[in-house]
């Protein structure tokens, strides 16, 4: 590809985030509801799952620097002028990146649903419907809550911000399985977002789609994978900073 727009950026990013959505909301859909062909074989196929989804997305969005995240995007801003060649860290580019990964995760969420639309109709737990898009807290305190969104969005962030300085390239792979740790180290609490658009995006589509027996989308909550993983991104990019690790 040639110089990158920021049109392209908003085409790749939507296209890569939708792509994760897809996938990783998939794999929930498959494990929680019901007359699944995966339901209930457990937590390390949700982990895995989102694992793939995450390296699914990262190469359709390779050529734009393939955040998928506005946490991410916030951390790789804190530490760098560009974010790709010719790409200047401004107002104009930050905002490109975050509209098309909360557009993504919405339309990522709709074709989840559509695609599993006869298993929301056949399940009674409206949380289970609500899981499929969005997470929550095992324990709920928003306070901790919090925290956890904190710490897994630093591991993932502070892992983008200096993976060039490893002696292997393992790109697309390597992030995908950094998710998968976070997942089954650090997301029993809230689920791990770890990514503002992941959730936001598919709540916003829990609450407008016509979804049989959905209950309520949590907005209560919603605030906390939005909250935590920014400040997350933010640590991240300070403590790379402040070492000198940034790649």
């Amino acid at each position: 590809m040639d110089a990158v727009t920021l049109g392209d950026i908003f085409l790749l990013e939507t296209l890569g985030t939708m792509v994760l959505i897809i996938l990783g909301g998939g794999v929930v859909a498959n494990q929680v509801l019901a007359k699944t062909k995966g339901n209930s074989t457990g937590w390390v196929l949700i982990t895995f799952g989102w694992g793939f989804a995450v390296f699914s997305g990262v190469y359709v969005a390779f050529a734009s620097g393939a955040h998928l995240n506005p946490a991410v995007t916030i951390g790789l801003a804190m530490t760098r002028d560009e974010f790709l060649p010719g790409v200047a860290v401004n107002a104009a580019s930050i905002g490109t990146y975050f509209a098309a990964e909360l557009l993504g995760a919405f339309l990522g969420a709709v074709i989840v649903y559509l695609t599993y639309k006869q298993h929301f109709d056949k399940t009674d737990d409206a949380g289970l419907k609500l899981a499929v898009f969005a997470t929550g807290p095992e324990i709920r305190n928003p306070l901790w809550n919090t925290v956890t969104e904190v710490v897994g969005t630093f591991v993932l962030v502070l892992w983008v911000l200096v993976s060039g300085h490893t002696e292997s390239g393992l790109g697309p792979l390597g992030v995908a399985l950094v998710v998968v740790a976070i997942g089954m180290s650090l997301g029993g609490p809230t689920g791990y977002a770890i990514n503002p658009a992941r959730d936001l995006g598919p709540r916003i589509a829990h609450a407008l789609l016509p979804i049989k027996g959905k209950g309520s989308s949590d907005w209560g909550y919603s605030w906390v994978p939005i909250v935590g993983p920014i400040l997350g991104g933010i640590l991240a990019a300070v403590v790379a900073s402040g070492f000198d690790i940034v790649a």
